[in-house]
């Protein structure tokens, strides 16, 4: 009878995502290696540097925090492959900053039919934020929003000739619909729209174009490396035109892939900026960093420290022993969460965005981000 009882309590643990031996395990897929592995790898740093401080002080009711992160090489069907092994085999309590938009879609169906929660996804489509899906809560606003900033922002400063390359992804189209509605409220129409493929862009049909048009700016919504190779082909062919490229590239990677090319380049951003010293959330961490020997900071690693920061806040609602079901509720009942100098994350049955923030930067001459 009691081997019986013990067998039916650990099939308990295995189906339920509880906690044991003192450990909270928390999973991520994402592309460590690949297009966009400077800009994950900065990202994960960040939330790395907030979760190692709060298990150095004893984690959550004595429990650490353990983030067991798989390589998905930033392809979409192996994402997939990596949630179910995650959640299945290594029983965690919940998915954390996958990156991508078709890569966290293939994601999703393993939410549901094991009651995940995936927590600061690292993307800003829009199908993760209407209509609600009550297993992902979003720490980082819209690529739609980003879009139509980016957008409003080059007609405000009397650009009228705006061209859209675009992956032809979901990620790619989500931004496109943003850009999209940029320019219906300027009163524009894009210059060009063009399809670019999603790991092999093939310049020699997505420049010439741009070029023979005298595009004054360009939006491009694509990965680090594509983006950073699109603008190294558009200079080289003698263009002179404006780039603005979306937050997934806001990482100091992105700055270094485009060598020569980065001075000008604007980047939409989704948090404050990383240099704004009067900010508490930036000085928090700023001086974790520094005690880790980390002596700059960069976009990428603030939208993970958010994220961190969120995850760790639910943990510690969910009760001493926490499950996926008591995660998920600590996360829908989170309101008004200050990461630092006001700025707030609240989740609600109707709102799963969590912050709406939007910025632009540029990169300087000392190849880092201004605002």
């Amino acid at each position: 009878m009691r081997r019986s009882l013990s067998l039916c309590f650990v099939l308990w643990l295995a189906l339920s995502g509880a906690t044991a031996q003192g450990q909270l395990r928390i999973g991520q897929t994402a592309g460590f290696s690949g297009q966009v592995a400077a800009g994950v790898k900065e990202i994960t740093d960040g939330a790395r540097l907030y979760i190692d401080a709060v298990n150095a002080k004893g984690g959550i009711a004595g429990q650490k925090i353990e983030l067991i992160s798989l390589d998905d090489k930033f392809e979409p069907k192996l994402a997939g492959e990596n949630a179910v092994k995650l959640v299945n085999e290594q029983n965690v309590l919940a998915l954390f900053l996958t990156r991508g938009t078709p890569h966290t879609e293939a994601v999703l169906p393993v939410l549901v039919k094991q009651g995940v929660p995936l927590i600061a996804p690292s993307t800003g489509a829009i199908l993760l934020h209407n209509p609600v899906n009550p297993h992902v809560f979003n720490v980082r606003a819209t690529y739609q929003r980003e879009a139509e900033k980016a957008v409003t922002h080059l007609s405000s400063i009397g650009m009228t000739r705006i061209a859209i390359v675009h992956a032809d992804d979901s990620f790619g189209k989500d931004g496109l619909e943003g850009a999209s509605k940029g320019l219906a409220k300027a009163g524009l129409q894009a210059l060009a729209i063009i399809k670019a493929d999603r790991s092999k862009p093939d310049y020699s049909t997505i420049v010439p174009p741009i070029v023979k048009a005298n595009a004054q700016a360009i939006l491009w919504i694509g990965s680090g490396s594509a983006v950073a190779d699109g603008v190294k082909v558009l200079r080289q062919a003698g263009s002179a035109a404006q780039v603005v490229t979306l937050s997934n590239n806001a990482s100091s990677g992105f700055i270094k892939s485009l060598g020569d090319a980065a001075r000008g380049v604007i980047v939409t951003q989704v948090f404050p900026n990383e240099r704004a010293m009067g900010n508490a959330f930036v000085n928090e961490f700023m001086d974790l960093a520094k005690a880790a020997g980390q002596a700059s900071v960069s976009p990428a690693n603030l939208e993970g420290f958010a994220a961190a920061k969120v995850l760790v806040e639910a943990l510690r609602r969910a009760g001493p022993k926490p499950t996926r079901e008591s995660l998920l509720a600590a996360l829908e009942g989170l309101r008004k969460f200050d990461l630092g100098g006001g700025l707030e994350v609240s989740f609600s049955p109707v709102d799963h965005t969590g912050l709406d923030f939007a910025d632009l930067s540029i990169i300087g001459s000392d190849g880092k981000f201004r605002r």
